[in-house]
């Protein structure tokens, strides 16, 4: 049986309410990506000390391979220690480039670490909170490498392996991914759908879902479960350059997207 500390089995289901959070996803902070790290530092302390709390919904980081082999993480584990050591609240949910993320990490940060569709009452509203990819069910590829990527006993042997042999197996993965994407593809199969959305929302009990992964940003309240997508970030794409945003709620509970 896979060890507790696996990354997969390491997320809380159920955690205290939120009273003023302030959510990311999408971030995807590497060493090749200097711009986009500087501007969360800039973010870490000009706007999260605004908030009581800072959520973040997945990939934070591009690529982690294991809560012991990503030095270069420290400046960020720094800041958000130093942001938890004040008394806020740092939640963190593994995405796909970091589900390898784990209670060392979220140790280190003085966070949680949230399991991926958990519901947290957010001033007494309870919302459902999650990564995205689960949803986009059309994408098949995709679901099959999140079955394993997300598979403790996998999880469990990976992390077994010195750090140089779980990059290798990493970058083949990403590499595949790459491949998979440069082949054309309708532009819905990348998207999620909304029945999943909705069928996840009532079983879970909500009315109301926010969630990432998809890079397309938006408040899609007419559908059928009312649902907030995040913005990722990017800085150091010159066609794409200086991106990102985040969520918040407005006086009276409504979720609102600032794009920075």
């Amino acid at each position: 049986m896979a060890d507790k500390k696996v990354p997969a089995l390491c997320g809380l289901k159920s955690v205290p309410e939120l009273t003023n959070p302030v959510i990311i996803s999408d971030v995807h902070l590497a060493a090749n990506k200097p711009k986009t790290i500087m501007a969360f530092l800039r973010f870490m302390k000009n706007v999260a000390p605004r908030f009581a709390e800072l959520v973040i919904l997945g990939d934070l980081f591009d690529y982690w391979l294991g809560d012991d082999a990503t030095p270069e993480a420290d400046p960020i584990i720094a800041e958000l220690k130093l942001y938890s050591s004040t008394g806020r609240r740092v939640l963190i949910m593994q995405g796909s480039h970091d589900a390898l993320l784990g209670a060392d990490f979220a140790e280190a940060c003085g966070a949680e670490l949230i399991a991926d569709q958990i519901v947290i009452p957010v001033n007494g509203n309870p919302i459902l909170f999650a990564y995205g990819d689960q949803w986009c069910v059309r994408d098949q590829v995709r679901q099959a490498r999140r079955a394993v990527l997300r598979d403790p006993i996998w999880q469990e042997n990976l992390l077994a392996q010195p750090a140089h042999e779980r990059a290798a197996v990493i970058d083949e993965a990403l590499r595949k991914c790459a491949t998979e994407n440069e082949a054309p593809k309708n532009p819905r199969d990348f998207d999620v759908i909304e029945s999943a959305v909705a069928e996840s929302a009532r079983a879970a009990g909500v009315e109301l879902v926010i969630h990432g992964h998809t890079h397309h940003p938006g408040a899609h309240v007419n559908a059928v479960i009312e649902r907030w997508v995040l913005p990722d970030w990017e800085f150091d794409l010159t066609e794409t350059s200086c991106r990102s945003g985040y969520i918040t709620f407005m006086q009276g509970g409504r979720p609102q997207i600032q794009m920075m």
